[in-house]
């Protein structure tokens, strides 16, 4: 953790860059964006009982809920920020080989931490969960950096359609031992046999799938180009009325295009459907058009600053929520807690909502308390 040296510090990194070396303008809704993501996945990840609202749960299989747009948002911004702060160093005239080996330190930080993070608090080495959030981030990270750092938009759009289709022909044509070929349920997949063989016991709670396993990366890294994509929308040397626009046209086309594809191979967060990644990139773009509207456009900056100072730390408050939420768990706090205070106020779900925004708030305090003191936790 890095101290600041001051209230320059904070008023820098709040800034978030200029859109393009020559604009003055700064884009301080991807902050808000990026917090608002953040602190909606610690309400999702920590209800307090067993019983919550649907949408505040991952759907089942097929299908989507407001929970599985979380972490392709989370994709689709690390995307933007790749263009937006490596694009304005290449444009400085730093070297690339330079800049990739920085994207290859932070990745590996990154994965690193999440493997970390699964390891407490039995440390079972032999079982330990390998895939997860910070890991899928640190390959997605790494590898759409190399992308745009090797490549120009058309390229870089080829990558985004090459692995798709990718992923498409390997789910519909080749054959799973035992099943055959073209199966999207939970036991027939490619992806469940990918994992089940490589990984074995380093998978999930199951101990042979994950859903942000090896196969299922491919699209995500999409995810994450497309977050890249709206990155040089916004770079684009023109009025922000106008990057605001085509950026809720690219996010109307990718939902509709999203919705299509779901008659083929259906929404699905944990196979990371080709559907999937089309219809939540879509959203991404219009809600992400709308904060761009709302705070960069029209000022609306007060009623977004609770998002901007978390978004401005988002890692070590995500990490910090995760911590929390297994020392709850290994010392039975959670439980107490729960049954103590929150579970006789109101209905199961709304005990459980409760006690989450309750955590949300805790977790926010934390962000709150490092932005205060001017400390960015940069990897």
């Amino acid at each position: 953790m890095s101290s600041a040296t001051g209230r320059a510090k904070i008023e820098e990194s709040e800034s978030l860059r200029d859109a393009a070396p020559p604009q003055p303008a700064r884009i301080i809704s991807l902050d808000a964006f990026r917090g608002a993501v953040i602190m909606f996945m610690v309400l999702v990840n920590n209800g307090g009982g067993p019983e919550n609202y649907h949408q505040l749960e991952h759907s089942s299989w097929d299908g989507w809920t407001a929970t599985d747009l979380v972490f392709p948002s989370f994709l689709w911004i690390v995307g933007v920020a790749i263009t937006l702060s490596l694009g304005k160093r290449v444009a400085m005239g730093a070297g690339r080989p330079a800049l990739f080996r920085q994207v290859m330190r932070r990745s590996a930080i990154l994965f690193v931490l999440g493997v970390c993070l699964y390891l407490p608090p039995q440390f079972h080495f032999a079982a330990m969960r390998i895939p997860g959030v910070l890991q899928r981030i640190a390959v997605c990270y790494l590898v759409a950096s190399a992308i745009y750092l090797t490549t120009r938009l058309r390229g870089q759009a080829i990558w985004i359609i090459g692995l798709m289709a990718t992923y498409w022909s390997l789910m519909f044509f080749v054959p799973v031992p035992g099943y055959g070929a073209g199966h999207l349920d939970l036991q027939r997949n490619l992806a469940h046999f990918v994992d089940h063989t490589v990984l074995g016991p380093h998978n999930y709670k199951e101990g042979d799938w994950d859903p942000e396993g090896l196969l299922s990366t491919l699209p995500a890294i999409a995810t994450t180009l497309f977050g890249i994509m709206a990155g040089h929308i916004l770079r684009l040397r023109r009025d922000l009325a106008e990057r605001t626009t085509w950026l809720f046209l690219a996010g109307a086309v990718l939902t509709a295009a999203g919705v299509v594809v779901n008659h083929w191979m259906p929404i699905n967060k944990k196979l990371w459907s080709d559907s999937f990644v089309l219809f939540m990139a879509g959203l991404d773009f219009t809600i992400f058009a709308a904060f761009v509207w709302l705070v960069d456009g029209n000022n609306y900056r007060k009623w977004t600053r609770p998002f901007t100072i978390v978004g401005m730390n988002a890692i070590a408050v995500y990490l910090f929520s995760e911590a929390l939420s297994i020392l709850l768990d290994a010392t039975d706090a959670h439980e107490w807690v729960f049954d103590t205070i929150f579970d006789p106020m109101g209905s199961p779900r709304n005990a459980s909502l409760l006690f989450a925004l309750c955590f949300v708030g805790v977790t926010w305090l934390f962000g709150w308390a490092l932005y205060k003191r001017g400390w960015f936790w940069k990897i």
